[in-house]
């Protein structure tokens, strides 16, 4: 009696590519043009976010300008004209609302319509997204601030530094703030429920730092209490930098701690990008949890 055996299916192991630097930082790459193309794209995201500020700055320099200079004495002599005292304030506006709001609500709509769904099973890991949206962040936000700056120059008559110290600490300043407004902006993507909510939820959030953190208003006419709610938060200190930039040294005082501090600046920056790259990381996902 001759036994036959069924051939049994051999198991089938599946291999699961894990992107290697190269390939991660090449579709990063890749990501940025992309991203930056979208964003230019987008009259909307234009408006709000790369606009935003060049509309305030010419709105408080056209309202307040017959008042005089800030900082001035009783005789209107000495001080910053308006225009160049808000100029700070914008910059730091500009580097908030590239990061911040434009990631938050950009990538909240992404997860809403299903683009993070698609884009999850392709070969893109979260890194390479990463870099995508803050490449077009650092790009973006580049733009706008040398923008910022000529207009400045040329439309207000603004006086720029001279000092090469004052434009290196600009730079990591900018650098720091822009990157740390980055990982916020998509941790903060995780709060909306859906893309449609996703301004009403975001817009409020970035437009009270701005009222409370000496973009809009002078900083030492707020309450204590405001003062300190806003030195919580990374717009204040950004500001503050910018503020060591572009006014004068005796401006330095009307600060809440009398002085610049740059180190407090660059220590609440470093803290707030650590913040938000780990929740940009635990929350971050290709599908929505309630999807």
């Amino acid at each position: 009696m001759t036994t036959t055996s069924a051939a049994r299916p051999r198991p089938t192991t599946t291999t699961v590519r894990v992107p290697g630097p190269g390939t991660t930082v090449r579709l990063g790459i890749s990501r940025i043009r992309y991203e930056t193309r979208l964003y230019f794209r987008s009259p909307d995201t234009l408006l709000f976010t790369f606009f935003f500020p060049f509309i305030m700055l010419g709105i408080f320099t056209a309202a307040f300008s017959a008042a005089g200079n800030i900082g001035g004495d009783d005789n209107g002599v000495g001080g910053v004209s308006v225009g160049a005292y808000y100029l700070p304030g914008m910059l730091a506006a500009g580097m908030l609302l590239s990061g911040v709001q434009n990631l938050a609500v950009d990538i909240a709509g992404e997860k809403s319509d299903g683009t993070l769904k698609r884009l999850g099973g392709t070969p893109l890991s979260p890194l390479s997204y990463f870099l995508g949206k803050i490449g077009q962040v650092f790009v973006t936000a580049t733009l706008q601030a040398a923008l910022l700056l000529l207009v400045a120059r040329v439309l207000f008559s603004i006086e720029l530094p001279s000092d090469p110290e004052k434009w290196a600490t600009f730079a990591w300043v900018f650098v720091f703030g822009v990157i740390t407004s980055a990982f916020v902006g998509i941790a903060l993507s995780a709060l909306p429920r859906s893309g449609k909510s996703a301004t009403a939820v975001v817009a409020p959030i970035v437009l009270v730092l701005q009222f409370i953190s000496g973009v809009y208003l002078q900083f030492t006419t707020l309450p204590d209490w405001m003062q300190n709610l806003a030195s919580v938060f990374p717009l204040k200190w950004m500001a503050q930098g910018m503020r060591s930039v572009f006014l004068p040294d005796s401006f330095a005082a009307a600060e809440q701690n009398g002085a610049w501090d740059l180190v407090a600046v660059a220590v609440a920056l470093g803290l707030w990008l650590v913040v938000g790259l780990v929740l940009s990381r635990v929350t971050f996902r290709w599908i929505r949890r309630d999807a």
